[in-house]
């Protein structure tokens, strides 16, 4: 096993634009509708395949199934690797949804994980918003009456963010990411969105999208505000914990010099956010630069990423299994 870089799978939607490429330096072909950036998955038609190294050419599932041990140390085995990470470059509002739980979502055909998942805003346009929970006071049938009526944005709470800020969304959480943000999002590896409200918009064929607000209503379980998570501090003054949760631990990581990452019998998602860094020489890879992410098996140990004296700072996001 090797530190796994992969090819990204970009998404076209209605609401993307360019930033994936002019903000984090990907390579498009043209078309302004570039929404969303893969990273990290293994879905049933999405994989992740390695780019360099001895793996080149091998998906994420195959390596799931065949390495298990050696990719994920003691959270082997698993039948897919859990966690789907991605850019998304919002130039439009995205539509408000909720993602059910685990236990709905089992209760599926077929079935499937439910979907939780976190947002760290990479960089946000003036006046630009997020859309995470509902007002206090609002309801299950308060909510109904406004979805009904077209007053959707009436029962948001709705948050101004800044880029660094950093929003939990467990699933059953109504939600939008909104016109001029650029997010890193982790989440449970999850393909079941309930859409409840579309800005009364219509798709590229002339058609409003497919609403889903009865599945959507049923499965909404939290109720109030969400607002930007509180950074905390960790034994390695390096390291501020953002979320960790059932599905998944996210970090930011802020090193002044070298830094230790691994040696804990799991794998680590290494995401590049500000600056350039480096691996051990040994690995033969070039320096990682903004928006490039890097899976670290569990068996290849400890690891020394050493940010580059001649750049910015590096802040680097790190995310794995709990």
């Amino acid at each position: 096993m090797h530190p796994l870089l992969f090819t990204p799978i970009h998404r076209r939607y209605l609401w993307g634009g360019r930033r994936l490429e002019s903000l984090l330096g990907q390579v498009l072909p043209p078309g302004d509708d570039f929404a969303e950036s893969w990273e990290v998955v293994d879905r049933p038609g999405d994989q992740s395949v390695v780019v360099s190294g001895p793996l080149a050419g091998r998906t994420l599932g195959d390596l799931v199934r065949e390495e298990g041990r050696a990719l994920l140390g003691r959270h082997a085995p698993l039948p897919a690797f859990p966690l789907l990470f991605k850019f998304l470059d919002a130039c439009r509002d995205l539509s408000v949804q909720v993602h059910p739980d685990d236990a709905r979502a089992a209760r599926l055909s077929p079935p499937d994980r439910g979907k939780t998942e976190a947002w760290y805003v990479i960089d946000a346009s003036p006046g630009s918003r997020i859309y995470a929970g509902l007002k206090a006071g609002v309801d299950r049938l308060s909510l109904e009456q406004a979805l009904h009526s077209g007053r959707c944005a009436d029962v948001l709470h709705a948050v101004e963010p800044l880029a660094g800020d950093c929003f939990f969304i467990p699933a059953g959480t109504v939600h939008a990411i909104g016109a001029g943000l650029v997010v890193a999002e982790i989440q449970q590896s999850s393909d079941i969105t309930y859409r409840l409200h579309d800005w009364n918009r219509t798709g590229p064929d002339g058609r409003s999208r497919p609403l889903h607000i009865d599945a959507g209503l049923e499965a909404v379980t939290h109720f109030g505000p969400v607002d930007p998570v509180i950074a905390a501090p960790t034994a390695d003054p390096a390291v501020r914990r953002l979320v960790d949760c059932d599905s998944f631990v996210l970090d930011r990581v802020e090193p002044r010099g070298d830094w230790e990452v691994g040696g804990d019998d799991t794998c680590h998602l290494v995401v590049v956010l500000e600056g350039q860094v480096s691996l051990d020489p040994a690995w033969g890879l070039p320096p990682l630069g903004r928006g490039r992410t890097v899976l670290l098996p569990a068996a290849i140990g400890p690891q020394r990423i050493r940010p580059m004296a001649d750049g910015p700072s590096a802040t680097l996001l790190r995310i794995s299994l709990p």
